[in-house]
């Protein structure tokens, strides 16, 4: 029986790869700093990320794969060399974050510095952000780098981008889903409904966890949906998972970034689409629901911004109704059909 470790595995990532493991007869110990509810099947074992000794002793000599749902930086990624140097392979999250366009801009400074454009959809090959301290993006680049050198043992990059699922912290979906819940019938979208920011399944990153633990996929692989869907084909996916329906409202585009009006956790002003070598699980439409019934079932009714503090932290109101009115009486604005 093939064994895995998962360190950070209580999360949306680590609890939807162990699951794919376990149904596919893998041994599955899940690392973590506090014992959680976890799927039936696994182990645990209570260390903190940064205990290379303590997380050697729990990798042994027989784990195929270690995971990483939380390497962050260069210190992480020193952490797990040290510790894997048995393992059979390592992979690691990283994020899709960390590709630059020609002019140097990234998704982290976009508010500053104006959002990236890229000429095309992005591969493994396209330019990165230079590893360093500064940036969540420069940070990732810095565990990347880090992990190539330092590993003993083959290591696969995982790089997906706006990822979606069940016991997500950073559920954008839940922009459309409150809405829909609290019954708005109208719903504007800054940039015409258009943007394209790249989903990914939680489904699609436990697949290419396996893809890669059969040594199927270069150091460095994208991970993504199939497709990349507008935010309107978004807010139709949704509303069809829950048998609700608003009439979506295409607004002008916004003289700056980010837009005043009608701005959805994907409205972007040009299109950051992900290609790669894994091979995708599903359409966004296809592989949604789950994070959706999760939303309805967890999230609602309850302080959402306690059960999705990622999502709380944007700069904006998400909910401020009052403005969603104003933008709706914008001129210019044009409904979306499915």
């Amino acid at each position: 029986m093939p064994r895995a470790v998962i360190v950070g595995g209580t999360g949306q990532i680590g609890l939807a790869t162990a699951r794919r493991l376990l149904d596919e007869a893998w041994d599955v110990t899940i690392v973590s700093r506090r014992a959680t509810a976890l799927p039936c099947g696994c182990r645990h074992a209570e260390i903190d990320a940064r205990d290379a000794g303590g997380l050697r002793a729990v990798i042994g000599t027989d784990t195929d794969v270690l995971l990483s749902c939380v390497a962050f930086d260069a210190t992480d990624a020193e952490c797990l060399a040290q510790a894997g140097t048995a393992a059979g392979r390592i992979v690691v999250i990283s994020s899709a974050s960390v590709y630059r366009d020609s002019e140097g801009r990234t998704l982290d400074e976009a508010s500053d510095c104006g959002f990236p454009v890229f000429p095309g959809p992005l591969t493994e090959e396209s330019p990165i952000v230079a590893a360093g301290p500064e940036t969540y993006s420069t940070r990732k680049a810095a565990m990347e780098g880090t992990l190539l050198s330092l590993a003993a043992c083959p290591v696969t990059i995982l790089r997906p981008c706006a990822i979606h699922g069940p016991e997500s912290r950073h559920a954008r979906e839940w922009w459309f889903v409150k809405r829909l819940l609290d019954g708005r019938t109208a719903i504007p979208l800054a940039y015409g409904g258009q943007s394209r920011f790249q989903t990914t399944s939680v489904a699609a990153i436990a697949s290419a966890v396996l893809q890669a633990a059969g040594g199927h996929l270069p150091a460095i692989a994208n991970v993504s949906d199939v497709d990349s869907p507008t935010v309107a084909e978004i807010g139709h996916a949704i509303m069809g998972i829950l048998n609700r329906r608003a009439e979506l409202i295409g607004l002008p585009d916004a003289p700056a970034y980010p837009p005043t009006f009608g701005a959805t956790p994907w409205s972007v002003p040009s299109p950051m689409v992900v290609a790669g070598t894994t091979a995708p699980a599903a359409t966004y439409k296809q592989s949604a629901e789950p994070a959706i019934r999760w939303l309805v079932e967890h999230v609602a009714g309850n302080d959402w911004r306690e059960r999705l503090p990622q999502l709380a932290a944007y700069p904006h109101d998400h909910f401020d109704y009052e403005t969603d009115d104003d933008a709706l009486e914008l001129a210019g604005g044009t409904s979306i059909a499915v």
